[in-house]
């Protein structure tokens, strides 16, 4: 390129690039680069010019050269794609006519902090210090699929995508579904993603991602009602997953992520109603923190996931929930069992064991075994349910008797009732002895306890015979004792073996 043909901006572009200085032509420290597209010809640049600085300019000697603007318009296409610059580009607070091609290209840094576009292309671009977008508003798709970024990923505060029509206007005709706006699925990021207060209309795809650090979505906005909000299956993250106060309208999709540090959802709105809300089945995380949050709006999926401890308050969780072989080695806050057992009976498949199962053994491992007692009652309880008839009623009478082995004082109560009645029904009208000159003393309470043990026996039992009613009474006795010595040794066995 002819320097004859540069505009006095692109000059002043060009005289700074071998000393890497900046060039700032903003009228206000504050202005919206969303306004570019009015500003003037002494704050235009064409693309190309920054391209041949970018693969042709050379360094001053003992310089840096690099690409330092601020507050440039920017036409025409910057097409990097293949590229491999040596020289770090720094557009802040820029507008750009068109997106940046940088598909395939190698740079050392890209940032374009405070700048408007319409979109950024930059499949499998390699960064080897750091890309940077925070403030951006970007009205198209932000293509980073197979990005390989050394140092992080900043993203705090940008709004990508395109809001949807105000209510009461149509939206606009599609032909296809609309691409995802954010996307940096399978990307390789070395230590950080940064978007905290970010804002994405449409879908975040960041599936397969790794990530050395952490990803930061404190205060962001995902907002896709009906489709994934965050699409995130396979992510590994080194750290956590930080979205404190996250408002997600759409499924937030986390399936067979790898988290070691936490998944920190604390104050955070999931809404996605007629739909599942959070999915984070087959996952493992060390922490899941769902503190302080509204109920959640949508179907939760937590099935075959690992959590080391899991954060959340009874009312957090929604009408529907799924459970199915989740597994966590601590429950937060601990809270009396029966303001955790309504969640289990959500569960959409019904009946599960398994659930009961593990909230006992997290009651156990915080050493409160009443609380694990009452779990395993409420287990069996609502097995009974699933049961025909004939069964469920013999079930109803271990819950009635000795609470299925876990109330054992309550058949210690049926039997000192019954003790009580025998010995003083007969105690009044004692029976007649069978063979008065052999018979012993006769004595009410013994006589009782003879015909309600089906085991032990003090001679009473066979040496006096009741008549009448009374002996309707000792049938009574002898049965009512044979099922409270069965239903107490089922529930006690039943008891020991979950031990």
């Amino acid at each position: 390129m002819e320097l004859t043909d540069l505009t006095p901006a692109e000059r002043r572009v060009w005289d700074a690039f071998p000393r890497g200085e900046r060039v700032d032509v903003r009228a206000a420290p504050d202005e919206d680069a969303a306004d570019g597209a009015a500003w003037g010809p002494e704050r235009t640049v064409r693309a190309e010019v920054l391209g041949a600085l970018l693969l042709g300019g050379t360094a001053a000697e003992g310089q840096v050269a690099g690409l330092n603007l601020k507050g440039f318009r920017i036409t025409g296409k910057l097409n990097l794609k293949y590229a491999v610059v040596e020289h770090a580009i720094r557009l802040r607070g820029c507008w750009f006519e068109r997106k940046p091609l940088l598909y395939g290209a190698r740079l050392r840094a890209f940032v374009l902090s405070d700048s408007a576009l319409p979109g950024l292309t930059a499949a499998t671009v390699t960064v080897d210090v750091v890309l940077r977008l925070s403030c951006c508003r970007i009205t198209g798709p932000v293509r980073l699929a197979g990005a390989r970024i050394a140092g992080g990923l900043f993203l705090t505060r940008a709004v990508i995508g395109t809001p949807p029509a105000p209510a009461g206007e149509p939206p606009a005709a599609v032909d296809e579904p609309p691409e995802p706006p954010l996307q940096f699925n399978h990307a390789d990021i070395g230590t950080d993603v940064i978007a905290t207060g970010l804002t994405v209309h449409g879908q975040t795809r960041i599936n397969g991602a790794t990530v050395g650090g952490q990803i930061n979505l404190v205060d962001a906005r995902l907002l896709n009602p009906g489709g994934d909000a965050l699409y995130a299956e396979t992510l590994t993250v080194g750290t956590d997953i930080r979205a404190r106060g996250l408002r997600a309208e759409g499924r937030v999709n986390l399936t067979g992520s790898r988290i070691p540090g936490q998944l920190g959802l604390s104050r955070a709105r999931l809404v996605n109603p007629g739909g599942t809300a959070l999915r984070a089945s087959s996952c493992a995380i060390g922490e899941v923190w769902l503190r302080s949050c509204d109920t959640i709006q949508g179907t939760v999926n937590l099935r075959r996931s690992q959590f080391d401890m899991l954060h959340v308050e009874p009312g957090g969780w929604p009408d529907t929930v799924r459970l199915d072989g989740l597994a966590y080695g601590s429950l937060r806050p601990h809270l009396p069992a029966e303001q955790r057992l309504p969640a289990l009976e959500r569960e959409e498949a019904g009946y599960l064991p398994f659930a009961y199962e593990q909230l006992a053994a997290s009651y156990r491992t915080a050493g409160d075994e009443v609380a694990a007692r009452t779990v395993q009652l409420a287990k069996l309880r609502r097995h009974r349910r699933t049961l025909p008839r004939h069964a469920r009623m013999w079930g109803l009478l271990q819950d009635v008797t000795v609470g299925y082995g876990f109330r054992p004082l309550r058949a210690a109560g049926w039997l000192v009732a019954l003790l009580c009645t025998g010995a003083l029904a007969y105690g009044l009208r004692p029976p007649a002895p069978l063979k008065p000159d052999e018979a012993p003393e006769f004595n009410p309470v013994f006589y009782t306890l003879d015909l309600m043990l089906p085991i032990i026996g003090f001679g009473q039992e066979e040496a006096f015979g009741p008549r009448g009613w009374y002996q309707w009474l000792s049938y009574l006795l002898i049965v009512t004792g044979w099922v409270l010595a069965t239903t107490t040794a089922a529930g006690v066995s039943r008891s020991l073996s979950r031990q």
